[in-house]
């Protein structure tokens, strides 16, 4: 039986990492052991970015409810635990959307909350 030489497969593994290391500045879009370091620290900050985007936009989509709330003098809080109480379950990503889009629906919503204190 014919000997496998680890060329191809070593060859199939750098130019994966290569070209997964595309676009990179300098020698780390070039040299292998230089773009292995900088794919893996780039999968990292992925990893990462994709948990911070969850709480980025939760932060904003409460944001957005806190500033609409306040023009209908109600703060955040009161107006969660007023929704929670009149048994109205809404997420705050929809809350956020009617806060900017629908301004009458969202001051619908917080008559309900005002209500239910």
């Amino acid at each position: 039986m014919a000997r496998i030489k680890p060329a191809l497969i070593t060859r199939k593994r750098r130019k994966k990492i290569l070209n997964a290391a595309k676009g990179y500045w300098g020698a780390k879009s070039k040299h292998f052991k230089m773009a292995k370091q900088a794919v893996m620290k780039s999968g990292n900050y992925a990893f990462v970015g994709r948990k911070q985007k969850k709480r980025d936009f939760r932060a904003l989509w409460i944001t957005r409810i806190s500033a609409q709330c306040k023009i209908n003098d109600i703060n955040y809080s009161k107006f969660m635990c007023g929704l929670k109480r009149s048994g109205i379950i809404v997420n705050r990503k929809m809350l956020a959307e009617l806060a900017v889009s629908d301004k009458n629906a969202f001051a619908s919503l917080v008559d309900k909350a005002k209500k239910a204190l």
